[in-house]
């Protein structure tokens, strides 16, 4: 008589391929999962049939769970307490298409020892391709020059340019030697910059590796041209960046936000850049999007940008790539190159 029990799926190398499911929103799901994404999935695993999962409590999310090994999470999954967990006997991984995990890995799997990957190296790179495009851009005044240009329609004599304008010599601050803070500091390496970092977590050892200048808070925004933000949103880092930091700032200083709106006091800095003494970029606000009457709206000297530094459009395929290889290296017994640590995540965005 033929057994019932369903073949236990095989890759092409003959390696045993576990159950997977993918739990995200279906808008997130829609945009990462193109055909080429989930053919790579079924490489490396045993992929469960649409529609993506988006809420733990129903029947078929329960029969989903209930053989899977690995799930694939993004934006929107929902949180994986205790009650997904019963449903799920026979988890062991999470690879997180995107940052932080924060929002789903509850301590109900750290306490089942379900190991965690993210992408957050791979959601890194855009954010500091944006802030060294920004470091660049304000160094030169692109676009307040570019906005005067089209406003005159003839070009100011460059032999008379302030020696206020260029990147030689500009000193750049980095707040917190976050994983994007670390790939700034990678990337400006081949500028003639010097690059100043505080972070408590920070050893003057590791700084001399970085190749940066390890200093006090205070003296970061007093001495910077640029001072850019990495750190994450914590209770002991909110409001961090302070009104009394802010008016330190060298005359004309920049100010980059790409991290979190709140871990700036937003009403001092709209105070500040009102006074017109320094400029800021700022891609993330408090709330993210701001109220249509916000006064910072109305900063000539504020370039407010939509949140739009981390990966978006072709780059949530670096995301998806990264996922792959995770869920490979898992199935394949050879661990994760890019595990969330439970001890580490009170440091993490």
């Amino acid at each position: 008589m033929p057994s019932t029990t369903p073949p236990v799926p095989i890759t092409a190398t003959g390696r045993r391929r576990p159950r997977a499911a993918v739990a995200m929103k279906p808008d997130a799901a829609a945009a990462l999962l193109t055909p080429r994404s989930l053919a790579a999935f079924a490489e490396v695993c045993d992929l469960a049939p649409p529609p993506v999962l988006d809420d733990f409590t129903t029947d078929r999310a329960r029969a989903t769970l209930a053989d899977t090994e690995v799930l694939v999470t993004g934006w929107g999954c929902p949180p994986l307490d205790e009650a997904a967990l019963a449903a799920a006997p026979r988890l062991r991984a999470v690879v997180h298409t995107a940052g932080s995990v924060r929002g789903h890995v509850t301590e109900a799997c750290w306490e089942r020892g379900i190991e965690v990957s993210s992408a957050a190296a791979a959601n890194a790179l855009p954010v500091a391709e944006y802030t060294v495009a920004m470091i660049l851009l304000s160094g030169k005044r692109v676009l307040e020059r570019a906005h005067d240009y089209r406003a005159a329609r003839h070009r100011d004599d460059w032999l008379r340019t302030s020696a206020e304008v260029g990147n030689y010599g500009r000193t750049v601050g980095i707040l917190s030697a976050s994983l994007i803070g670390r790939r700034v500091v990678e990337l400006l390496r081949p500028y003639d910059l010097r690059v100043l970092l505080h972070d408590p977590y920070v050893s003057g050892e590791e700084a001399e590796e970085l190749g940066v200048h390890l200093c006090g808070l205070a003296e970061l925004f007093a001495r910077s041209d640029v001072v850019s933000v990495h750190t994450p949103l914590l209770p002991t880092t909110q409001g961090l960046v302070s009104r009394e930091l802010l008016t330190s700032m060298r005359p004309d200083g920049v100010l980059i936000n790409t991290s979190r709106g709140a871990v700036i006091d937003q009403d001092a800095l709209t105070d500040v850049l009102g006074q017109r003494r320094i400029r800021a970029i700022l891609d993330v606000t408090d709330p993210d999007t701001l109220p249509s009457e916000h006064p910072l709206w109305e900063c000539e000297n504020a370039l407010i940008t939509p949140h739009l530094a981390g990966s978006q459009g072709n780059e949530w395929q670096r995301l998806v790539d990264l996922a792959v290889g995770e869920a490979g290296r898992w199935a394949a017994g050879d661990g994760f190159a890019h595990p969330v640590h439970r001890e580490r995540l009170a440091f993490l965005a």
